[in-house]
């Protein structure tokens, strides 16, 4: 597998939903780190603890992982080659992927865990 560098993100994350017509509030939109996704049944927000929408559903305690690109399209397993490690070592993630790169939220608790299984398996973390 490949061996990536891997920085975290200062700060706690909060992953929120709230209803698919939500407004998006504007304040989010200047964060250094916000995810904002619409579906048919949800609007999903990733962003720091301090910014989380009132209003919605929030599952706090998250860390923010980049995996440091940007990567081609054409790249295969740069997400397998951090979920991989992390699966066996039993510790649940959520990626987001962007354009350019891709982005792990772990849950604090299991940030040094984290950190061993991606360096047990080659990858540098900054």
């Amino acid at each position: 597998m490949r061996k990536l560098v891997i920085s975290e993100i200062a700060g706690d994350y909060a992953v929120c939903r709230g209803p698919a017509d939500a407004i998006i509030e504007e304040k989010l939109l200047a964060a250094q780190f916000c995810s904002i996704t619409r579906s048919a049944e949800e609007l999903s927000i990733i962003c720091p603890t301090n910014l989380a929408p009132s209003g919605f559903h929030h599952e706090l305690g998250w860390k923010l992982l980049k995996i440091e690109g940007p990567f081609e399209f054409s790249e295969i397993g740069i997400l397998a080659s951090v979920a991989a490690p992390l699966a066996k070592a039993n510790i649940g993630i959520l990626a987001i992927s962007t354009f350019d790169t891709d982005y792990l939220l772990v849950k604090k608790d299991d940030l040094a865990q984290v950190k061993a299984a991606l360096q047990s398996a080659g990858h540098h973390l900054r």
